[in-house]
């Protein structure tokens, strides 16, 4: 049974403005948390070991949640796989160790489904870690994961702190990054299709042969995931966060192409790569404990696409800037 959590305690959210980090600040306002601390990175450089320290050492949280990383689609992956490697090492490694020395009661690292290895059976049960090879286009990223959720497992175990993990699936929402050039697939082919449509495209191109399948959950349904598992789960043994249901890139442009209204072609561009050819997590785990996800995937996407029009209105004063497809 876990400690139930103080609500008055200090919880501190690394990664606060990003899309993970800020639906889990919203789910935690929302659960009636009081004492929540969030820092900028002007205010907090995580990437600065004593800076780290120092924070910890003068605002002694006793709780934590580890959401913030550098993160991008497999594009950027590909291109920067060095500082997707170090950026993330130290960004967490800072934490979790500043936290395990400074009294933290309780830390929850985020990590990924893409730790898992390349030709993983599916679904993914927790125990295929490190069974494999890992998927080549996002290796660096996957080894920092990796070596974060290892990181809590050795402090559970050698000082009997309460640092746990969970490995989400694919995650988009409201507060995604829309920059085909960093983004994740669904934020991408919105704001491609988006403009496309602006534009009256005839095409748009995607990576890939469409054939490869992914999984998607809500960023409000990882949010309350995280609520939960801080105030129900306090084993070692990291969980999969995800639906248990996955998509093929064809079917998920095609749906996206109708959520936006776009007319012309979808293109799928052979050449370049698929990345894992499926990556479904297995959830049993997860939901043999009480918790599923409640946003279906035609809701989430509509309220993405909701999200990025109003984005784009604040941002240009239009209905979206104008690009090429």
């Amino acid at each position: 049974m876990s400690k139930q959590l103080d609500k008055q305690k200090k919880l501190y959210i690394a990664g606060h403005t990003g899309l993970v980090g800020g639906a889990v600040l919203r789910h935690f306002q929302e659960a009636g948390y009081g004492n929540l601390i969030t820092k900028t990175r002007k205010e907090l450089d995580l990437l600065n070991q004593k800076a780290v320290l120092d924070f910890f050492a003068t605002e002694k949280p006793a709780y934590v949640i580890v959401s913030a990383a550098r993160v991008g689609g497999i594009k950027a992956n590909m291109e920067n796989p060095a500082e997707f490697l170090y950026e993330n090492l130290q960004i967490q490694n800072n934490i979790i160790w500043a936290a395990h020395q400074h009294g933290v009661e309780k830390l929850l690292f985020l990590g990924s489904s893409c730790i898992y290895p390349r030709e993983s059976a599916q679904p993914i049960k927790e125990e295929y870690l490190l069974t494999g090879e890992l998927e080549p286009t996002n290796e660096g990223y996957a080894l920092a994961k990796i070596a974060g959720m290892r990181l809590c497992e050795y402090i559970y175990r050698e000082y009997g702190k309460i640092f746990i993990s969970c490995m989400p699936t694919n995650i988009y929402g409201e507060g995604d990054t829309f920059d085909p050039n960093v983004a994740h697939v669904i934020p991408s082919l919105i704001k491609r299709m988006h403009d496309a449509k602006v534009m009256n495209a005839p095409e748009v191109v995607i990576w890939g042969s469409g054939k490869a399948r992914r999984e998607f959950l809500h960023a409000d349904d990882l949010a309350d995931a995280v609520v939960f598992l801080m105030e129900q789960y306090d084993q070692k043994e990291f969980l999969n966060v995800g639906i248990g249901e996955d998509i093929s890139i064809y079917d998920l442009a095609h749906e996206i192409k109708r959520a936006v209204g776009y007319e012309g072609a979808l293109t799928f561009d052979t050449s370049k790569p698929d990345g894992m050819l499926r990556k479904l997590l297995d959830v049993t785990k997860l939901h043999s404990l009480g918790w599923k996800h409640s946003i279906s995937f035609e809701e989430g996407i509509a309220r993405t696409y909701r999200h990025f029009l109003e984005k784009e209105v604040a941002a240009t004063g239009t209905k979206g800037s104008v690009v090429t497809a």
